[in-house]
């Protein structure tokens, strides 16, 4: 029997790397053509005027212009509702 372990026989230390999601650009600033704004999964934010939604859901700049965050009602498949964040892209 030994007294320690022998290499490699410890089953920790796997742990995936952070997925960087979040706002990328604030309310506001500006935006060039293509450039992400939102990272996310799902659809916390929804994609407003002059914006496009990427199929992870990513959500990017159609056109050059200045960040706009807004909220709306959206209405759920169950009759309820949600406030909904809405990001815009107003041209210059």
């Amino acid at each position: 029997m030994s007294t320690s372990k022998s290499t490699g026989a410890s089953r920790l230390g796997r742990d995936s790397a952070a997925q960087r999601l979040g706002i990328k650009i604030y309310g506001g600033q500006t935006v060039k053509v293509g450039q992400i704004v939102v990272r996310q999964r799902g659809t916390k934010y929804l994609a407003g005027s002059n914006m496009k939604k990427g199929g992870d859901d990513t959500l990017y700049a159609a056109i050059t212009g200045t960040v706009k965050f807004s909220s709306m009602r959206k209405k759920l498949f169950n009759g309820k509702q949600r406030l909904a964040t809405v990001v815009h892209v107003l041209p210059k």
